[in-house]
């Protein structure tokens, strides 16, 4: 079950695990940090990418998503949508809290603190038996935005990179091998770094 978080709580919440697998999710969710790409560099093409971007943007509808940590912790991936725009919450949670710690949110105000790569990197293993999103790849696409290094290490390029083909990026001399480039030490705030 999909519960708002207490900040949303009447707000229309629905599980956005099935869009994970919808063409267009990821250039749509990664829209803010691949400015400038297409969504063919994803392996995708402008109508899907459009169509889940409207989805996204949705006031009736706000997805969801859980990425489970250990110990019973959760990031919850909150997408909402107003009449002027749209934003992302992540929130930590734990069943034992009375309020969820906000982590990040891309925002006008782009509440922080985000995550560093080396913190990020250890999230990425799901806990076993978990329940929400527990492929790695998945979980590092969908967490990226929180990353707010002003430098990124070699290894998170790569990682992103095959994130990215995983999910169905041209691989390859030519495909997509994008990454984080965060200039700013805060969330959402890099861009993606085609490597050719």
């Amino acid at each position: 079950m999909v519960m708002a978080r207490h900040w949303h709580s009447s707000s229309p919440v629905m599980d956005g695990h099935s869009f994970l697998d919808e063409p267009g999710f990821w250039p749509a969710y990664l829209a803010d940090l691949a400015e400038g790409f297409a969504p063919e560099a994803f392996g995708s093409d402008a109508g899907d990418a459009d169509a889940m971007l409207d989805t996204l943007h949705d006031p009736s509808a706000w997805p969801v998503f859980r990425v489970p940590l250990a110990d019973g912790f959760a990031i919850i991936v909150h997408v909402n949508s107003g009449e002027e725009f749209t934003t992302t919450d992540y929130f930590l949670t734990h069943p034992d809290w009375s309020q969820d710690l906000v982590l990040a949110s891309d925002d006008q105000d782009r509440i922080g603190p985000g995550l560093c790569w080396p913190e990020l990197a250890t999230l990425l293993e799901a806990p076993p038996g978990a329940a929400g999103v527990t492929d790695a790849h998945v979980r590092l696409l969908l967490l990226l935005p929180v990353l707010g290094d002003a430098a990124i290490p070699e290894e998170a390029v790569t990682a992103v990179a095959e994130a990215l083909v995983a999910q169905g990026a041209p691989g390859g001399k030519r495909g997509v091998g994008q990454t984080a480039a965060s200039g700013a030490p805060h969330v959402g705030r890099g861009g993606l770094v085609v490597r050719r």
